[in-house]
């Protein structure tokens, strides 16, 4: 029986919501991803597993700062010297766009010591764990530029280059998945897309249409036991019922408010024998991402609106988003100062926003130059929503004010 934590998207640097922590001066959201990092090992050394798996983007960029180096390096230790051996495979995130330069994650397979596995391109290896051996072979992210400065597919388009990239990784995991002992544990790992995986927030728009795609019966093939992969946030099982599960742990924090329905956490891992292998998603407890949307109405006050609205949520402490719909026959006459003084005790108020719909003036394709001036104006009156209970009565007294009009032509001011 081998016992391991199944973890990927770490993206220490991100650091769009927050503020300086006064005590650190480190990042609160830095900060945030790092006790969640935190809580995911600890859960490990708790446990006593058999391995840390670790499926890529570490850092939000290819040249994360000292500090953010650092941190990861101190949590990465702590499992270092609880003797329990780190599969460490190589990010989108992780990886230079330049040719030659070294990835984020180099160091890790640099360091004078044994235990930590670092996957840079495609390869198998077998570690040895306190409870035996495991098979692990090792899918880094397919880097575009590697293949397109191949001269073959110099000249291809960028789908023909995806589409290449896809086909060679299935055929390398096919080819590696071959050569490996049938009667042992065996894992992939890997940083990767699914065809049927479900992307959140900003991973919509970075990269879906851009990404090699793999489907989930390329990857479950005999002999894994278990396929964990990187890149996509949301935590699932991609071909549930299938007995080599292949699963997104997901990322341990929330990088946007795409995110924010999202339980984050880590993936619980137990190979109890070949082709039987059972999983647990452990939950975090991360900083809420709150959102309130409001729709203010014509009769109460505008600002008592919002603050009712947030009443009905704990935020302090929050990542806060506030939008308010105003109809468009209002004034905006929101207080902005004293929302957020009302939410002092939120972590960071990402914006107080106010949405307007816009009016549309379909009142142009209903009149015809065809039409007499009475048809006009009372298709004109009835077209507005604000005029058509008058529509009637207006007509009839535009139409006086143009009779009068006529009768007054040609006679002087003094005389009207």
């Amino acid at each position: 029986m081998i016992r391991f934590i199944h973890t990927a998207d770490i993206h220490f640097g991100m650091e769009n919501y927050g503020r300086i922590d006064p005590q650190t001066g480190i990042h609160s959201r830095l900060l945030d991803f790092k006790q969640s990092f935190d809580t995911c090992v600890d859960y490990a050394i708790e446990q006593s597993v058999d391995l840390f798996v670790f499926a890529g983007d570490a850092y939000k960029t290819a040249n994360p700062s000292p500090t953010q180096q650092k941190l990861l390096m101190q949590s990465f230790m702590r499992l270092y010297r609880a003797r329990i051996p780190v599969v460490i495979v190589v990010g989108n995130h992780d990886n230079p766009l330049s040719y030659g330069k070294a990835n984020a994650l180099d160091i890790f397979a640099h360091l004078p010591v044994d235990g930590f596995y670092v996957f840079s391109k495609p390869e198998s290896m077998t570690i040895q764990t306190k409870s035996g051996a495991v098979q692990i072979v090792g899918i880094p992210w397919p880097n575009r530029h590697n293949v397109a400065i191949n001269f073959t597919h110099f000249a291809q388009s960028a789908t023909e280059l995806t589409k290449h990239i896809s086909d060679s990784l299935a055929t390398i995991i096919t080819k590696l998945a071959q050569d490996l002992n049938p009667e042992v544990p065996a894992i992939l790992v890997g940083h990767l897309t699914v065809s049927s995986g479900i992307f959140s927030g900003s991973e919509k728009r970075a990269v879906y249409g851009h990404d090699p795609i793999l489907l989930p019966s390329q990857l479950a093939i005999k002999p894994f036991d278990y396929v964990a992969l990187g890149h996509l946030h949301r935590f699932q099982c991609v071909n549930e019922g299938d007995p080599i599960p292949v699963v997104y742990s997901g990322s341990i924090d929330r990088i946007d408010f795409g995110e924010r329905k999202e339980g984050k956490g880590f993936c619980d891992v137990t190979i109890e024998e070949k082709y039987n292998t059972t999983f647990i998603h452990v939950p975090i407890a991360t900083r809420p991402f709150i959102q309130v949307d409001v729709s203010l109405n014509e009769q109460d006050d505008q600002t008592e609106q919002i603050l009712k609205a947030l009443g009905k949520h704990t935020i302090s402490d929050a990542i806060l988003k506030i939008t308010y719909e105003i109809p468009t026959t209002l004034t905006d006459m929101v207080d902005v100062k004293k929302i957020q003084k009302y939410c002092f005790d939120a972590m960071h108020i990402v914006g107080i926003i106010p949405i307007r719909s816009i009016q549309t003036r379909a009142h142009r394709d209903l009149l015809r130059n065809e039409m007499n001036l009475e048809t006009l104006l009372q298709t004109y009156f009835e077209s507005q929503d604000s005029l058509k209970k008058r529509a009637t009565v207006l007509t009839e007294k535009a139409l006086r004010l143009d009779e009068l009009q006529e009768a007054c032509d040609g006679t002087s001011h003094e005389e009207i």
